[in-house]
């Protein structure tokens, strides 16, 4: 078994398991940690995830951030002047973060998302670079009804986060799920 199914069989696990609707928005927060390299079995695997999570007996959305920085820029009024000067962007990536952060929200807080649902967030690792994916959920977790399951391409140590395996990390309350149980 690869480690993608293994994911797919312990999520599977985890997501029939009792929700306390007690918790606070943070400890609603689930990261799916897998080796980077794997990406792209896993977004081929996503409907896993999602067939899992309606045999728990609960709802699915899933939100895809992957071309959430090509739209932004598509739509910003001096893209071509950050094209020329790259360097001159980083004051308009914090316009990018509240961009990134009104996308997930928007689908936390949808009509048709209740205490039973969960959110899905795919695509994380395009924010490397451009905004820190810890300052966007820091951001969203407020408004998490059920729970917000976030792919994350990298790895975990106690509570202790590397997106893409980058050095620095950052302490964060979510459950990790992970190929193999946690002893």
């Amino acid at each position: 078994m690869n480690e993608i199914e293994g994911l797919v069989r312990e999520y599977g696990k985890f997501v029939r398991l009792p929700w306390d609707v007690s918790l606070a928005g943070p400890q609603r927060v689930w990261f799916a940690v897998y080796d980077p390299s794997q990406e792209r079995r896993l977004r081929l695997r996503v409907s896993e995830f999602e067939t899992a999570t309606g045999s728990a007996g609960h709802t699915w959305r899933l939100v895809d951030l992957t071309d959430a920085f090509a739209h932004w820029m598509a739509q910003h009024e001096y893209r071509e002047a950050y094209f020329e000067q790259p360097e001159n962007m980083e004051l308009a990536l914090e316009d990018f973060a509240v961009a990134v952060i009104a996308q997930i929200r928007e689908a936390l807080t949808a009509p048709d998302v209740d205490s039973n649902t969960v959110v899905a967030v795919v695509g994380v690792a395009s924010l490397f670079g451009l905004v820190r994916a810890s300052a966007v959920l820091d951001q969203v977790t407020q408004y998490v009804r059920g729970r917000l399951l976030v792919f994350f391409p990298g790895q975990h140590e106690g509570s202790n986060y590397r997106l893409l395996d980058a050095r620095d990390g950052w302490n964060y309350l979510a459950v990790p799920i992970t190929a193999t149980e946690e002893k």
